[in-house]
Parts: C-alpha cells; sequence; structure tokens
C-alpha cells in the first residue's frame, strides 16, 4: 500500500455516510408508505437525493428545514402527499444511525497518531449524538451549522481551515462522497483525499484522489 509522501497534520472526515451508516431510504420509506410501488420508491428516493444536493447549495438553513423542502419538492413531483414533520423525523432519524462495520477500532488507532477532524453537514445536534459513536477522540468537530454553509460549497471547507489555522496540504481528507467532498476540496487545494468507495457518488478520478474499501487501508496508508 502506498504511503503518502507528507505526514498530514490532519486526517479530516465527511461524517454521514463515511463514518455513520446512512439509512435515509428507509426513513422516507416509512414517510411515503402507501403512496408508492417500489419502482416509484426507486425513483422518488433518486430525486430526494437530488433535491437535497441542489438545497446545500444555496444559503444556510437547518439541516432539518433543508430536508424538509427537498422531501416536499421530491413529494410534489412524484403527486404524492407530504408532511409537515418529515423534517423533523428524517433529522432525528439521522442522529439514530451508528457508526458503519470497520469503523471503530480502525478509527480509535488513527486516532492516537493524528489529530481527527469532522467536517459534516449535519447541524451540530445531530453531532452531538452521533460523534460519540464513533470511538474515538476529535481534535475538533465542525458543522454546516457552524460554518452558516454546506458542502459542496467552498465556504465550509474555508471555514475549516480558518478555525484550525491551517492550510489545505495539512490535511488528507476522506469521504465517501465526490459531488459534495473530493471535487471541491481539490478545488481549493487539497492534495491527500481519499475517496471511501460505498457507491454513494460516481467516480471522478480527474480530482486526483485515492480510493479505498475499508478505514484500515487508509491507515496502511499513513504508516500505521
Amino acid at each position: 500500500m502506498a504511503q503518502f509522501q507528507i505526514r498530514p497534520e490532519y486526517v479530516s472526515f465527511d461524517n454521514y455516510g463515511t463514518l455513520i451508516s446512512w439509512h435515509m431510504n428507509d426513513t422516507a420509506r416509512e414517510l411515503t408508505r402507501g403512496q408508492l410501488d417500489d419502482e416509484q420508491f426507486a425513483a422518488f428516493t433518486a430525486i430526494f437525493r437530488r433535491y437535497r444536493y441542489d438545497a446545500v447549495l444555496g444559503d444556510y438553513l437547518p439541516y432539518d428545514t433543508i430536508l424538509q423542502n427537498s422531501f416536499d419538492r421530491a413529494c410534489k413531483r412524484h403527486g404524492i402527499e407530504s408532511t409537515p414533520e418529515a423534517g423533523t423525523v428524517l433529522g432525528e432519524a439521522v442522529a439514530s444511525w451508528g457508526a458503519h462495520d470497520g469503523i471503530v477500532e480502525p478509527l480509535t488507532t488513527m486516532g492516537k497518531n493524528y489529530k481527527l477532524v469532522i467536517l459534516s453537514n449535519g447541524d451540530d445536534w445531530h453531532l452531538n449524538k452521533s460523534v460519540a459513536r464513533l470511538g474515538a477522540d476529535f481534535h475538533a468537530v465542525l458543522t454546516a451549522e457552524q460554518a452558516q454553509s454546506y458542502k459542496p460549497r467552498y465556504q465550509a471547507f474555508e471555514y475549516m481551515l480558518e478555525t484550525l489555522n491551517a492550510r489545505p496540504e495539512d490535511f488528507l481528507h476522506v469521504s465517501s462522497h465526490t459531488r459534495y467532498d473530493l471535487i471541491p476540496a481539490d478545488d481549493l487545494g487539497f492534495t491527500n483525499k481519499v475517496y471511501f468507495n460505498r457507491g454513494f457518488d460516481p467516480h471522478a478520478r480527474a480530482y486526483n484522489y485515492r480510493t479505498v474499501a475499508s478505514l484500515g487501508e487508509v491507515n496502511a496508508m499513513l504508516g500505521l
């Protein structure tokens, strides 16, 4: 396993989907139960995902509001009834999920050797619930609420740099999302980037990242 040429000061992570397991479709299924067949629901989840991406490109709103607005748009697109509590229900689900299998042990090892950072599109209260389930000590947990901006907007990454008084080259950034994380990180000059391939986003190999299937592979790259 090739190692990084320069030892980073920080290893930064996306949280939801990358470290914490992602079950948004399970909750969306409950909220739309009886209104969509399986084929329709597959199309619904695809457009719901795209509306979430579109929503975070604008001005900051609380994440539960982002979820509500995106869910409303997906329901309208499919001609079904939404529910005014959808954002709250979806947000509570986000805060309830646990770590992916194979995360806690290698993350703990990494945290004993590097400063770990989370840069998340969740709000403070989501991360307050989730981070404890990861079992590692984090140097900083940074949220969209703090940055007043969501990834992939540059402002979110710039907030991390400013908060830590750091440069892009001081980081190894790890994410399972090319569109939200790795593309804007590359635009801003983050040299060390890892795509933790969980099948969420299409590959974007021109953006100079390495692909792994486990956190243990990242530790090997770091010489651990």
